[in-house]
């Protein structure tokens, strides 16, 4: 049996004080200091590769999601081994509930470790460590991938809470000295809350759960809160402000945003940089986690690949000119494994390289974003 500890019963008794009034989306806008971005060397010309031009941009990192179907692929490997090009690897889903522990208490780690130590083998930066090189955990608590025995159980409060901080803990304890998204979507677009098993059963209080028991397991993780649409300002990338502001007040453990930037060309928000400073204003480091840019209907022409070029650049721009906003990543690199399609039906072509794994204006998109820093 994987341990569990009794302390939980602290942690619950913490995160029940942090009240449902605390995490509302009116609350004003705070101006703690930014945690900010170690500043690293510049080493390397950006023309070496996208994870070298981040590097001359002084952010920590240029990565890329993965699956460890996709390791099979020799071509997309020997890129994907390449630490000028990627510096961070995510894994897309072999850290998620399903794949982790598909029976409680019985823990399936195989497909999340052979991604972490592909990682660390090819040097890949371990975001939020002192020492080591590796990958992202994604993730701890999120609405979807969940196997039958969460989703088809009754659970009281009570029993939830336990669920939700024996995972949290055990994963994060496993796979310790990441970076950790410890809440995945935890907001409808418009800034409600989204009504998921655990919001319906716990209210609020699952947040500070999975927060404080990931600390419990990894007093050394970065713990991170992240979501889509919030690349710009608007009533979603508010309340996740107001959340991180509250957590912050409660003294809850919360060291950043990741900002997923799944868009679409031609409709890329123009207050992305605004945007990351207000959130690096509250006092926790931000991240662009899941970038992709993707074509409603295809094939795309010059004129839209020029477009999605610019919408790249601006969105990368925006973190190189964000000193508290310490890395880029893409959901997977190259169209020939986008999630997109199997989506949304009819779009895609998201991705800085083509099928055929040929760069795509986007590429060069990126490098011209990381130039813009100061």
């Amino acid at each position: 049996m994987v341990l569990f500890l009794s302390a939980f019963l602290i942690v619950t008794s913490i995160s029940l004080a942090f009240s449902v009034h605390a995490l509302s989306a009116n609350a004003s806008l705070g101006a703690n200091a930014s945690l900010g971005a170690p500043k690293l060397a510049t080493t390397a010309s950006s023309g070496s590769g996208l994870d070298s031009a981040a590097a001359a941009a002084h952010k920590l990192y240029f990565g890329t999601a993965t699956n460890n179907v996709e390791l099979n692929d020799s071509a997309y490997f020997a890129l994907l081994d390449d630490h000028k090009m990627f510096g961070q690897i995510t894994p897309a889903k072999g850290m998620k509930w399903l794949e982790t522990e598909p029976e409680r208490g019985v823990y399936t780690f195989a497909q999340g470790d052979q991604i972490a130590d592909l990682a660390k083998a090819s040097g890949k930066y371990l975001r939020g460590s002192l020492t080591g090189k590796g990958c992202l955990g994604h993730n701890c608590v999120w609405y979807n991938s969940l196997p039958d025995w969460v989703t088809n159980t009754t659970w009281t409060p009570d029993e939830l809470a336990e669920v939700v901080q024996e995972h949290c803990f055990n994963i994060v304890r496993h796979w310790q000295g990441q970076v950790w998204d410890v809440i995945n979507e935890p907001f409808n677009d418009d800034g409600t809350w989204r009504e998921t098993l655990w919001f319906n059963t716990l209210n609020t209080t699952y947040i500070p759960l999975a927060l404080h028991a990931a600390r419990l397991a990894d007093p050394h993780a970065k713990l991170y809160i992240n979501e889509y649409n919030i690349t710009g300002t608007g009533a979603k990338a508010t309340s996740m402000k107001n959340l991180i502001r509250n957590l912050k007040r409660a003294g809850v453990p919360v060291h950043g945003v990741g900002v997923q930037a799944h868009e679409t060309v031609g409709e890329v928000p123009a207050d992305i940089r605004r945007n990351l400073e207000e959130l690096v204003a509250l006092g926790v480091e931000v991240a662009i986690t899941e970038l992709d840019v993707k074509f409603l209907t295809l094939p795309p022409d010059a004129a839209g690949l020029e477009q999605q070029r610019r919408d790249y650049e601006a969105i990368v721009g925006a973190c190189a000119q964000v000193e508290g906003c310490v890395g880029v990543t893409v959901w997977d690199f190259t169209d020939k494994y986008s999630w997109i399609p199997g989506t949304f039906p009819g779009s895609g072509d998201a991705c800085p390289w083509d099928d055929n794994l040929a760069r795509k204006p986007a590429y060069y998109g990126i490098l011209d974003g990381f130039k813009q820093a100061p």
